[in-house]
């Protein structure tokens, strides 16, 4: 490693980190591990960007679970996994996945298995049941849902 950081750089570095987007208390601690500093002053740096608010957990998993639902359409089984990965508390995952509208979360849910369902065109039934279902579990939402949905669509296309 080149030279030692200074306190005051490596402060100076992380907020800029912390600023320019939301970050988890995880992936700051990481950072700071990376540039060469040691438990006491991660710890003490970390309490410091939460007094500023630079940091703050519940406004990160909240931001990171309504952006990923509408930018991404992960479902909340997805979101759930990607935020315990970050090691964000309990609490708070559930705080930001009580933030997806449940009727906005639904109607995506069908947009996304409609599509799925209209690009396995010329298959049989039930290869385009398995596939779509696979796609939406993958995507994160829950099997129940899922097969809810797949019940609809199949209804769908029997009336049609």
């Amino acid at each position: 490693m080149p030279q030692q950081l200074t306190w005051e750089k490596a402060l100076q570095k992380m907020k800029h980190f912390c600023a320019y987007r939301e970050r988890s208390h995880y992936e700051v601690k990481e950072k700071l591990y990376a540039l060469g500093l040691h438990k006491p002053e991660v710890e003490k740096m970390l309490s410091l960007l939460i007094e500023d608010n630079y940091l703050n957990e519940t406004r990160y998993a909240t931001l990171f679970a309504g952006g990923h639902f509408r930018q991404k359409k992960w479902g909340r089984k997805k979101i759930e996994f990607e935020l315990k990965q970050q090691k964000i508390s309990s609490f708070n995952i559930k705080k930001a996945l009580a933030v997806i509208d449940e009727t906005e979360y639904r109607q995506t849910l069908q947009q996304l298995a409609l599509k799925k369902w209209q690009t396995l065109r010329g298959q049989q039934p039930i290869n385009k049941m398995a596939k779509t279902q696979a796609y939406l579990v993958q995507k994160g939402y829950e099997p129940g849902l899922v097969h809810q949905q797949i019940q609809w669509l199949k209804q769908q296309t029997t009336v049609s």
